[in-house]
């Protein structure tokens, strides 16, 4: 994985994260929607920077190796989420 692949995914890891927390609280939802404004910019640039833009499958890829990883990922099951 080269190292603008590797900060795509990595982006888009962020704002998958990011997501999750913001949409923990459904009552809180609506006030902190906003605060996706950025990790969505910086993953959609990630996306251009590297050519991924509108292609899923080879970026879906790379976050699958990224996702398998990450030191913190050793040992979690992500089925069981």
């Amino acid at each position: 994985m080269t190292d603008p692949e590797l900060a795509a995914a990595q982006a888009y890891v962020r704002l998958l994260e990011t997501t999750r927390a913001v949409l923990a609280n459904a009552r809180q939802a609506p006030l902190t929607l906003p605060l996706l404004t950025v990790p969505i910019a910086e993953a959609d640039e990630a996306l251009r920077a590297v050519g991924l833009a509108g292609n899923e499958a080879t970026f879906f890829r790379l976050v699958a190796r990224l996702r398998t990883v990450l030191p913190e990922d050793r040992g979690h099951d992500s089925r069981a989420a």
